[in-house]
């Protein structure tokens, strides 16, 4: 019991005057008494709410594990296509090093071509100077040919 109601008991109940006799009414009780029947409608709105409430929160769950096996499935899915699709992107940088590659390897065949055609250009006056050398040293130290 609050103090105000406590102090409400000894609140005259009437005009001044003559002495009234009796007991001052219990106001928290009429309040009760008044509030109750909504009191125990709202009791029942409660349960319903919490049941609303149980049967969201069931719901939610339910998408939840709905939605993580979603997320495995998606994921199983990404790891298996992973190495087909990592093979298409590297596709065209293979294939421009495959040209690049080619292009050097062609580029040094024609340098060696044109190094063996520098030899055999240069080949028979070296095999000439070589032989006049080897019969210069023959015929110097008195050999005969």
């Amino acid at each position: 019991m609050s103090l105000r109601d406590f102090l409400e008991r000894f609140r005259p109940t009437g005009t001044p005057g003559a002495a009234v006799s009796g007991v001052p009414p219990d106001r928290g009780a009429e309040r009760a008494a008044e509030l109750a029947p909504a009191l125990a409608r709202l009791t029942a709105v409660q349960q319903e709410a919490a049941r609303i409430r149980a049967a969201g929160e069931e719901a939610a769950e339910t998408i939840r594990r709905e939605a993580g096996r979603e997320a495995a499935g998606i994921v199983a899915a990404a790891r298996e296509q992973a190495p087909e699709t990592r093979r298409q992107a590297a596709e065209p940088f293979v294939r421009d090093a495959l040209r690049e590659a080619e292009a050097v390897r062609a580029a040094g065949d024609l340098a060696a071509d044109a190094v063996r055609e520098r030899g055999r250009a240069g080949l028979p006056a070296l095999v000439e100077g070589a032989v006049a050398q080897a019969l210069r040293s023959v015929t110097a130290s008195g050999a005969a040919p």
